[in-house]
């Protein structure tokens, strides 16, 4: 039932400084596509997300994530509901680690249980006077439940072009372990860019990104995103 693109489909995962919100929070967003590593995950179509996050002042926290899928015809599949663990520790005034394990789960199909994975993840974040770059790893050990390795190399670097407006780019590569048990397009890896404007408006967050694949599929293509959330303490 698998395909070589169905779904490539994870979270995007918070990272989280121990302060940067109230212990208890909620995310509502509403995308123009959820896409993951420039993968649409919701067939090019719109995507509403949520989340509910524990944070700790030791910088320990918590919390779970969902959206809705459309993994293509012939495909029930409808929506991702995750959970991630993990703690931030400040390494010294300008490196910061923040490091966990996060299980996907998906559901609507008779089958989309058998989807569900677990992923470990570690984030590095350097702040200097020119902005603020990001070293980020994931890596799955039974990807999608097919017993294959699966690891995200990522690089990102953001700018505050004026106060209260950012510029992020970011470079990552995805690979598979064994092409023959998951493979995109044919091939073991891909590239994938992605340049974002970040602001703020009356509370609400906005992101406006074009991105980029080095995949010759429709999922997959040259896009532009626009997203809006709002984040409400509990």
């Amino acid at each position: 039932m698998k395909k070589s693109i169905i779904a490539l489909a994870t979270s995007c995962l918070l990272t989280v400084s121990s302060g940067a919100f109230a212990d208890l929070s909620t995310t509502i967003k509403l995308a123009s596509d959820y896409t993951f590593n420039g993968v649409s995950q919701t067939g090019n179509d719109p995507a509403l997300q949520a989340s509910l996050d524990y944070a700790g002042a030791d910088g320990f926290y918590v919390g779970t994530w969902a959206s809705n899928v459309d993994f293509g015809s012939g495909e029930d599949t409808n929506l991702e509901w995750d959970a991630y663990v993990g703690k931030y520790f400040q390494l010294n005034e300008k490196i910061g680690l923040d490091a966990g394990i996060a299980y996907y789960t998906y559901h609507g199909d008779s089958a989309s249980d058998s989807y569900n994975y677990p992923e470990a993840y570690a984030k590095f974040a350097y702040n200097s006077s020119a902005g603020d770059t990001e070293l980020n790893f994931w890596y799955s050990w039974d990807y999608f439940g097919l017993d294959v390795g699966h690891y995200i190399a990522m690089v990102a670097h953001t700018i505050e072009v004026a106060p209260g407006h950012s510029i992020k780019a970011s470079f990552d590569r995805s690979t598979s372990n064994d092409e023959n048990k998951w493979a995109w397009n044919e091939r073991d890896a891909y590239n994938h860019v992605r340049l974002e404007y970040m602001t703020s408006y009356e509370g609400f967050d906005l992101n406006l990104a074009v991105e980029d694949t080095s995949m010759n599929i429709d999922t997959a293509d040259a896009r532009i995103v626009f997203s809006v959330s709002r984040t409400f303490d509990l």
